[in-house]
Parts: structure tokens; sequence; C-alpha cells
């Protein structure tokens, strides 16, 4: 069999999440290129579905462009599954995530929802998460300040230049990690004043992984 360009390792996760799509219920729906081959997918059952809970701005468009409702997530009581790619993740289902910038509002969604089932092409399989840089969204005022902290913590953070977040925050991409232990990383950096939410996706790891690889997509569950 031909190995599967990246391309296509993505298109064939987006496919293979909709076999975990209830019907009848609101989806939740990442942000990203993998989150976007899974919206054109959304859309062949979008009969199917109640609607959608778009995790930014972006999504929120592409979403309506195909015809599915979005809705508002304070007025979503039940969120049955949430479906969104990773930069980073381990066998153990802990993510980094917000190459893309959305993180605080993707964190929110895979809060609210019952299953996190995480889509990505196998390069995004790591042993150690951190090579990818960790990104922080951070209150524009606070960004020198949580910058120091993050040296002390032994990472080397760089703004991310010319981006402003859904939210109107700053990004800070910390380099140099090498994360041992992402739910203890997580809870102490949600614990540095100005740092709206940073990338760390491990105290609320995914429940499903679909791996896309070359001999097709392999399911991983924690």
């Amino acid at each position: 069999m031909a190995t599967m360009t990246q391309d296509e390792q993505k298109r064939a996760v987006a496919a293979a999440a909709i076999q975990h799509i209830p019907v009848g219920c609101i989806v939740g729906v990442g942000t990203g290129s993998t989150a976007n081959y899974f919206i054109d997918e959304l859309a062949k059952i979008k009969h199917k579905i109640e609607g959608a809970v778009a995790s930014s701005d972006a999504t929120a468009q592409r979403l309506k462009s195909h015809g599915i409702e979005v809705l508002d997530l304070n007025n979503v009581v039940d969120l049955p599954v949430y479906v969104d790619g990773a930069d980073e993740i381990t066998e153990h289902l802990h993510m980094i995530k917000g190459g893309g910038g959305a993180l605080t509002r993707e964190k929110i969604v895979a809060a609210v929802a019952r299953k996190f089932v995480c889509i990505t092409d196998q390069t995004k399989l790591v042993n150690i998460l951190g090579e990818f840089p960790l990104p922080i969204e951070v209150i524009p005022m606070a960004r020198s300040y949580v910058a120091r902290e993050i040296v002390h913590l032994g990472g080397h953070p760089a703004l991310r230049q010319g981006f402003i977040t859904d939210n109107g925050n700053v990004i800070l991409d910390i380099h140099g990690l090498q994360i041992m232990n992402p739910v203890e990383l997580e809870a102490t950096l949600n614990q540095i004043t100005g740092i709206v939410t940073n990338g760390l996706f491990a105290r609320r790891p995914a429940d499903t992984l679909l791996l896309g690889t070359d001999n097709g997509v392999r399911t991983i569950t924690a």
C-alpha cells in the first residue's frame, strides 16, 4: 500500500471521527487544518446533528459556510463530543495545543464536552511533550511579568509577533521545555497571574485519539 501523505492522513482521521458523532447531538468543533477537514465531513451529515459549538471565529465561519448552525456555548447544556486536532500528543493522550492561537476557547469547549476525540496525523504523536513550543495566552499588560516567571521555570518565551487572539490577548510561545509531568506543569502555569490559558491539555486529556498512519487510522484510547 502506498504511504499516505500528511494531508491524506488528516482527511482519513477527519472522516473516521464522524463515527463518534451521536445522531441529533450538538458537536464541539476545534480549530486548524485537521479540524477544517472534519468540518467538511460534518457538512455531509449536517441533517443528522442539531448544530455545533465553535472554538474560534474562523471555525464558526467555516461551519456557517456549510450551512451548519453555530450555537452559543452558554446556551448548551449537553455537549456529547468535541473533535479537534493537536500540535503534539502522547500515548497518555496529553496534548499541546494552541499553534493556531485558539487554545482558550478550545479548552473551554473541551471542559464542557463529555468526550474529547483528538484527530491528528502521525507526525503529532510524541513520547515527551515540549519540542513544539508551548503556547500560552496572556493578558497584554502581564506579558513581561509572565515571561520572567516562565524563565524561572526553565522555559524560553517568545512573543508571537503580530498575533492577537480572538479574546484580544497576546501569545507567548515557550521553547526549550521537556515536559515530563504535563499535569503538574499545567497546574503550575495556571497559578501565574496574567496567564489566561496555557496550551497543555493534560488535566483534561483526550478520551480517544484517531491517528492517521501509513496503514490507515489507528485508534488509541485512554
